[in-house]
């Protein structure tokens, strides 16, 4: 029997077996990583090395103060134009600050345990900025693909592709070639050798083809950024003021919460194929770490990796160690053969970016969401092409304003405020809006069946419906709210107009009020000023009392039998006891 390792928590029943399995899977996800993490770095306007020293540093500590216990962590696509964009604006030092200050919003994030509040985050909004980010990944990869010169990059989406017709005449035939090549062999390589990373391999034979048939024909890492230094990049403290602070908010702001989203949804795969459960609020933390620690050596900013992730587990991962050990491998590669990647050709880069330019695409969920044809097909559009076209930023608020418009207006549509009696072809007196018309609805109680949240946008509607009736001064209103779930401090206001114009005429009676608008009426003194006694569990407790406000006078001859005591009140009994005793006589 196997000595075992007790540990608590992520580590718990923790073994040699365990370990073992950690070591295949952290070696396999680190060997992916390498061309990942340089690909990343130079889509993101910075130099390869970068995005190594985020692979090794920020991959560490989010494993190890992460929330999941198979998160693999470090630089992602998603990114990609965001911190191009803050590379093109502000310069890299500034990039490193924003990546800094990021790190401590997502820390306080955690700390606020805010986690659970990204699950609201619509998903048209979340597939419309994954899907435009996928887009501008791949169209930035063009250039490097056909080997055009003299490209100058933008944030535009339209320039660029502008740059890409302009320069189009500097085809480069071995550019192409050497593409195809890293292309075709990613593409096949898991096909035939499923526990062979296709990158790497595309990669690596991309390169030796380039190298030994048509050497200095086509651009390189080396020809383009210099050699990658095979040491350890040095720490420097950010050059931190007030000043960099209030112009690095937003840029910040926005990594973060990309960051947290990505992190998180990654870690929700996670859990979905190994039937775990992340901390989330721990995940933020451990992000959050990751950032703040990753840019004071060199590095750019890193969030949790779905692709990788899902290989890490994949390939046995255990436990956190496996993410560890993913680090240690792009630091061993980088200590060791950092001089050999110089040669390795930039078309081959792109043609990885492009193959996780479409796996990240979420075609088919955008294809879906689209046909629906309803509100949500127009945010994830509206969404997508503000990622494209703007940039991520406006799309993002742009998309969340949108769709918590819509969700407002969806809301207040299902806000019901109908009149209702009781129907007196049921035998329990069922209380219906549909038996109430002209000729059927009692002069001096209204009842009013309210169903749907009482908040801001459905608020007016409701007092509106309501003061009509005021015009005809009933002795009594009945509000029916058994099926108003939540009441906003607006509703409160609204409802609180109807009470006091309603009072000075009559009376207000409340019957199945849920626990939180009671609660609000409570709060606010409303509910002490509409009597606790004008309160009813049931509504039949609630139309025997309100029959004691009726006007008898105002009975008599009334012909809208609304409740089974009309007879009575509007003389018609007696009259027929009358009759009956006569012809009896």
């Amino acid at each position: 029997m196997k000595k075992k390792i007790l540990w608590t928590g992520r580590y718990e029943n923790y073994s040699l077996g365990s370990f073992q399995k950690d070591v295949m899977s952290g070696v396999i996800v680190g060997v992916i990583a390498i061309p990942l993490g340089m690909s990343f770095a130079i889509a993101s306007g910075v130099d390869p090395e970068y995005g190594l020293y985020t692979t090794i540093i920020a991959g560490i500590l989010i494993s190890l103060f992460g929330g999941s216990k198979y998160q693999i962590g470090g630089p992602t696509g998603a990114f990609i134009p965001i911190l191009f964009g803050i590379v093109t604006t502000y310069g890299f030092e500034n990039l490193l600050i924003a990546g800094f200050m990021a790190g401590i919003l997502l820390v306080l994030m955690g700390i606020f345990k805010l986690g659970g509040l990204i699950k609201f985050i619509p998903k048209p909004v979340t597939i419309g900025f994954t899907s435009g980010i996928a887009v501008t990944i791949f169209a930035g990869q063009i250039p490097s693909f056909l080997g055009l010169t003299d490209v100058e990059k933008h944030e535009s989406f339209i320039r660029n592709m502008k740059e890409i017709a302009i320069h189009f005449d500097s085809l480069n035939f071995y550019s192409i070639l050497t593409a195809g090549i890293c292309l075709v062999t990613m593409l096949y390589t898991p096909k035939l050798f499923p526990k062979i990373p296709g990158p790497l391999i595309g990669l690596l034979f991309s390169t030796i083809i380039a190298a030994v048939f048509y050497p200095g024909q086509v651009a390189t890492i080396g020809s383009t950024y210099g050699g990658i230094p095979n040491t350890l990049p040095k720490f420097v403290f950010p050059d931190l003021t007030w000043e960099r602070v209030q112009l690095l908010i937003q840029p910040a702001f926005v990594i973060a919460i990309l960051g947290a989203i990505e992190s998180l949804l990654s870690a929700v795969v996670a859990d979905g194929m190994t039937n775990s459960k992340h901390n989330s609020n721990r995940e933020l933390v451990g992000q959050g770490i990751a950032n703040m620690v990753t840019p004071l050596f060199g590095g750019i900013p890193a969030t949790g990796a779905i692709a990788r992730t899902a290989t890490n587990i994949k390939n046995g991962a255990a436990s956190p160690i496996s993410g560890v050990i993913h680090g240690v491998v792009v630091l061993l590669v980088l200590l060791l053969f950092a001089p050999y990647t110089s040669k390795i050709p930039l078309a081959s880069t792109a043609s990885i970016l492009m193959v996780v330019a479409w796996n990240m695409s979420e075609r088919h969920v955008f294809y879906h969401v689209l046909k629906t044809k309803t509100e949500d097909s127009f945010v994830l559009l509206i969404t997508f092409l503000l990622t494209v076209f703007v940039n991520l930023t406006v799309a993002v608020e742009v998309g969340l304003v949108l769709a918590v418009i819509l969700f407002t207006k969806r809301m207040s549509d299902i806000m019901v405020t109908e009149k209702a009696l009781p129907n007196p072809n049921n035998k329990h007196e069922k209380v219906e809006s549909h038996i109430v018309s002209d000729t059927h609805d009692c002069p001096q109680i209204s009842i009013y069946n309210v169903e749907g949240p009482l908040f801001f946008g459905a608020a007016q509607s409701f007092e509106q419906t309501i003061m009509k009736t005021i015009n005809y001064k009933p002795r009594v209103l009945l509000l029916r709210m058994g099926r108003v779930p939540f009441m906003d401090t607006t509703g409160e206001s609204y409802f609180l107009s109807i009470v006091k114009n309603f009072s000075k005429n009559g009376v207000v009676l409340i019957s199945g009020i849920q626990s939180q608008p009671k609660e609000v009426l409570i709060k606010t003194g409303l509910y002490e000023f509409i009597g606790e006694e004008h309160f009813f569990d049931h509504t039949g407790e609630a139309i025997n009392y309100a029959l004691k406000y009726l006007k008898k006078d105002q009975c008599l001859g009334c012909k809208h039998f609304a409740f089974r005591e009309c007879e009575t009140f509007s003389g018609l009994k007696k009259n027929k006891d009358e009759t009956r005793a006569m012809s009896t006589t």
